[in-house]
């Protein structure tokens, strides 16, 4: 594409006219870089699919801002370790919890922990969706959560342990309602597990939607 800007000034220098069939040329070559670019926004807007027993729920993953913890994420996904897990901690007025335990509340093997990437600016409002950790900030491997109302509190404010705060890298755009109706289930504790649904809310599947550059619902 730079040739062709180069080649557009060197004619034009020469008195503004262009040989016959160069304008439309350069119009081509305009709209091979447009369709390019859209084509490589279109890739980062990967989305992923979750099929529970209580509906689905797509969201739609901020591959810009936190790199890391969706290339994780869709590993996950992609591997098919998500399928046939639960929502093992859900508290209502909070958030839902997934992505690390079957129905008998075996917890599953992992990958190595990833870097904590709450420092990207996104925040933990209603509906958008977070890596969950312990008490160690670099800590979080296949376990995430879904806000359920604006947690402004679990947002970085410094690298520190105290401030390091919990990773968004997504949002609900279809199925809140689904998310709604999970964090409604009442919950009991299951050994040393508490605010676990008393019946099982299951992952039944986890889909990666490539390409996926289309705009659905807002979460509001």
């Amino acid at each position: 594409m730079d040739s062709v800007k180069r080649a557009s000034r060197r004619l034009l220098a020469k008195g503004g006219r262009f040989p016959a069939g160069t304008t439309v040329f350069l119009l081509l070559c305009g709209l091979v870089f447009f369709t390019a670019a859209m084509g490589s926004a279109a890739e980062t807007a990967s989305r992923v699919r979750l099929e529970t027993n209580l509906g689905v729920i797509v969201v739609e993953l901020e591959q810009a801002k936190a790199p890391l913890s969706v290339e994780n994420f869709l590993r996950y996904v992609k591997d098919g370790f998500y399928d046939n897990t639960i929502f093992h901690r859900v508290i209502k007025g909070f958030m839902v919890q997934g992505g690390g335990f079957t129905k008998d509340m075996q917890s599953k093997s992992t990958y190595p922990a990833i870097k904590n990437e709450a420092d990207n600016g996104l925040q933990n409002r209603r509906g958008t969706l977070a890596m969950a950790r312990t008490s160690e900030p670099h800590s979080a491997s296949s376990q995430f959560f879904i806000n359920t109302v604006d947690n402004g509190f679990l947002d970085h404010t410094g690298k520190n342990p105290r401030g390091w705060g919990y990773c968004v890298f997504g949002r609900v755009v279809e199925g809140l309602e689904v998310v709604d109706k999970i964090a409604a289930q009442p919950t009991t504790t299951r050994g040393m597990y508490q605010n676990v649904p008393v019946e099982p809310v299951v992952i039944l599947k986890a889909v990666a939607l490539e390409n996926s550059g289309s705009k659905a619902g807002e979460n509001e």
